[in-house]
C-alpha cells in the first residue's frame, strides 16, 4: 500500500512554482479549506493550481462549526471584563467579538461557554439577545481572526453552511471530484454533502468531534474515506484521550475497509522552522504503525515557512516506514557495528 500525502494550499503554497514542485514530489490532493477561504477566491485557485500541477483539488466545507470574525490585532481578553458577541461583519476587539454563523445565537444559552481559539480566551453567556449575546471573560487569553470556537452546550447547526453548498456548486462547475465534510456527526450528514456533489465524486468524512467519534461506525460506513483531524477534536476531548481516539478510529476505518488519513500537528514545528522535532518524527512513524493510509499537511503547507521542506520530510519518514517494513533500515543500521566485532 502506498501512503499517500494531501497538503492544504494557503497563503505559502499559492504560488505556480511551489504547487509544480509539490506535484512533482507525487503529492496525491490538494485541499482548499472553505473555513480560510472566501467564495470570490475558490476559482482563481482552482485554475492556478490546474495551471501549475495535474493534482487532484478537494473542497473542504466549514460544516457546522462557529468561529470568530475578523479581529484587530493583539486582542487580548481579561478576566473579569464584559464582551459582547455579535453576529454582525465588525472587526473585533477587546470589547465586541464578531461570531458566526448568525444561526450559532438561536442556540447560545445563559450559562453556556464559549473557548475562542487554542490557546484563547473563555467566555461565559450571561444574556442572549436575537441579534447578540451578552458575555464575561472568566479566563483571559488572545483571540485572533477567523478562528475556531467552542460552544458548550453545542448549538444545532446545519451540516453544510450556505457557503459550503455554494462552494459545492461551484466546484462541480470545475470538475472537482473530491470533497470532505467537516465535523462529520452521523451518516445522514455524510449523505447530505453527497446529494450535493457531482455523481460519483469521493466524500471524505471529517472525524473531529465527540459526536462524530460516537457516531464513528456509520459516519464511516457512509463515506468513501476518513480523515481524523487531531486539532479540533482537541478541542472537545481531553488532549491525552486524542491518540487512543486516532487509533481506535483508525482501526475502524480499516475493517471498513476505508482508506483514513490523519491531520494537524504532524510537523507543527516547520510552521516556523525548516527542521522538525525528533517527537514529531517518532508521532509520524506511530501513526503509520497504526495502519493509515495517508497523512494531511495543513498549517505546515498552507501558513508555514517551507512547505515544499515539508513535504520532502514526509516523504522520507514514509520511506523509512517502507524500508523499515522490509527489513533493510535496521539491517543497514546494525552492519556497520557486526563488522566492528
Amino acid at each position: 500500500m502506498r501512503i499517500k500525502i494531501l497538503c492544504t494550499l494557503g497563503p505559502a503554497s499559492l504560488d505556480p512554482a511551489v504547487i509544480a514542485a509539490l506535484g512533482d514530489r507525487g503529492v496525491d490532493l490538494f485541499r482548499i479549506n472553505l473555513s480560510h477561504t472566501a467564495l470570490t477566491e475558490i476559482e482563481p485557485m482552482i485554475e492556478l493550481v490546474r495551471s501549475a500541477a495535474d493534482v487532484p483539488i478537494c473542497l473542504d466545507t466549514e460544516g457546522p462549526q462557529v468561529r470568530c470574525g475578523r479581529m484587530a490585532a493583539d486582542v487580548v481578553l481579561v478576566e473579569g471584563a464584559s464582551v459582547e458577541l455579535t453576529p454582525e461583519e465588525i472587526v473585533g476587539a477587546c470589547d465586541r467579538i464578531p461570531l458566526w454563523p448568525a444561526t450559532v445565537f438561536e442556540g447560545l444559552v445563559e450559562g453556556a461557554e464559549v473557548t475562542l481559539d487554542f490557546d484563547g480566551a473563555r467566555l461565559r453567556i450571561d444574556g442572549v439577545e436575537p441579534d447578540r449575546a451578552l458575555a464575561t471573560v472568566v479566563a483571559g487569553g488572545r483571540v485572533r481572526s477567523n478562528k475556531a470556537a467552542t460552544v458548550t452546550p453545542a448549538p444545532t447547526l446545519p451540516a453544510l453552511s450556505a457557503k459550503d453548498r455554494w462552494a459545492i456548486e461551484l466546484g462541480a462547475r470545475h470538475g472537482i471530484a473530491h470533497y470532505a465534510l467537516s465535523f462529520a456527526g452521523s451518516a445522514r450528514d455524510v449523505a447530505r454533502l453527497r446529494e450535493l456533489a457531482p455523481s460519483g465524486a469521493h466524500v471524505m468524512a471529517k472525524i473531529e468531534s465527540r459526536q462524530g467519534v460516537r457516531d464513528m461506525d456509520a459516519i464511516i460506513s457512509a463515506a468513501d474515506s476518513i480523515i481524523i483531524d487531531r486539532g479540533d477534536l482537541s478541542r472537545e476531548v481531553p488532549l491525552e484521550h486524542v491518540p487512543y481516539y486516532q487509533k481506535a478510529i483508525v482501526r475502524r476505518a480499516n475493517r471498513w475497509n476505508r482508506p483514513v488519513y490523519v491531520a494537524t500537528n504532524l510537523l507543527e514545528s516547520m510552521v516556523t522552522s525548516r527542521q522538525p522535532t525528533i517527537a514529531e518524527a517518532n508521532d509520524i512513524a506511530n501513526t503509520l504503525l497504526d495502519g493509515v493510509h495517508g497523512l494531511v499537511l495543513a498549517a505546515e503547507t498552507a501558513v508555514g515557512v517551507d512547505p515544499v521542506g515539508s513535504v520532502d520530510m514526509v516523504l522520507r519518514a514514509v520511506l523509512a516506514f517502507e524500508r523499515t517494513g522490509e527489513g533493510q533500515l535496521l539491517e543497514e543500521d546494525r552492519a556497520p557495528r557486526e563488522a566492528q566485532v
